[in-house]
């Protein structure tokens, strides 16, 4: 998400400054400051740059203590402070159809430590409000990201497992409505909020049915130039032989299911009725493939994420004893 603002920001002719601590190369053309947010004193670069800033964009995961310090730092020097959050903020299960103002979880703090994915996020949240006020604060609740340098491995196993050939399974139904977001078109949003002072939660994802499993997997397919035989598995088939949703097949949750209706079936009228524009699904697809090319076929994965995928060996057992379905 970090690399995607900066050079969309860039891309727009804007200065960029990126805080960071080093472990990764910055984009090409921004102003790099090192630290380390956790640690004492790991502010001082950012505090003792020149400058003030017209916003902020914050991508942290963890300790929401750790927005609260960096916001308090920027509040008298930046504009806006926009703070990625996530639709985990929310409480499960999140009812399909439901805005911004469905409940959220309890038990947050802005300075708290780390504790889990939600609260940290919804801590997040809080801290960013504490600083900069509801007025100056921008919180963008994303749901699921893909696109190039994806680094969780979901979009990057169907296509290497698509482009690997064979029998495929695809699970079912496979007009089964998606909700995701390109990762570009996230933070051409998000500038675009800070630029038009947009403030308050806003549900982040593309709105649902702008893909399905079909032409999600219909694209690797092709992206690949693969011959594998996509074969529409039935749900009950899939569950009942032990395979997890969203892990196993990264992506997918049964239709019908509370967790389909939470992740895959939010309302984004909000997000799209101030400008959010998500490119097809092909394009995503594409452009993430040239990427996975580019660097050998094999994506980064982040070592605080379980791996996903599918084993083989029980992929082909599946398939030998079920039927396909449509």
């Amino acid at each position: 998400m970090g690399r995607a603002v900066a050079e969309a920001a860039l891309g727009r002719g804007w200065d960029v400054t990126v805080f960071h601590r080093g472990r990764h190369a910055p984009t090409a053309g921004v102003r790099s400051l090192h630290g380390d947010r956790t640690a004492p004193d790991g502010l001082a670069a950012l505090g003792g740059a020149e400058g003030d800033w017209d916003a902020v964009v914050d991508t942290w995961s963890a300790a929401p203590h750790v927005v609260r310090d960096s916001a308090r730092l920027l509040r008298d020097r930046a504009g806006r402070y926009a703070y990625v959050s996530s639709s985990s903020v929310y409480t499960w299960p999140r009812a399909a159809g439901a805005d911004e103002d469905a409940p959220v979880v309890e038990g947050a703090a802005a300075d708290a430590g780390q504790t889990d994915y939600a609260r940290d996020k919804r801590g997040g949240e809080l801290a960013a409000v504490e600083a900069f006020g509801a007025d100056r604060s921008l919180l963008v609740r994303a749901g699921l990201i893909l696109g190039p340098y994806e680094n969780v491995g979901r979009l990057p196993w169907w296509l290497t497992r698509v482009a690997r050939g064979g029998p495929v399974l695809a699970p079912g139904p496979r007009d089964l409505a998606l909700q995701y977001i390109d990762v570009r078109d996230l933070a051409e949003w998000i500038l675009d909020g800070v630029e038009r002072g947009s403030s308050g939660p806003y549900n982040l994802v593309g709105p649902q049915g702008h893909a399905t499993m079909g032409t999600l997997l219909d694209a690797c397919a092709q992206v690949t130039g693969s011959t594998a035989e996509l074969r529409w598995t039935d749900p009950d088939v899939i569950l009942d032989a032990g395979i997890e949703p969203w892990l196993h097949l990264p992506v997918w949750l049964p239709p019908d299911s509370e967790a389909h209706g939470a992740m895959h079936a939010a309302d984004v009228s909000r997000a799209l009725a101030t400008g959010l524009h998500c490119r097809p699904v092909e394009q995503t697809v594409t452009d993430t493939w040239t990427w996975l090319q580019s660097i050998g076929g094999t994506a980064p994965h982040r070592p605080d994420r379980p791996p996903v995928g599918l084993d083989p060996e029980l992929e082909a057992k599946v398939l030998a004893n079920s039927r396909s379905v449509r």
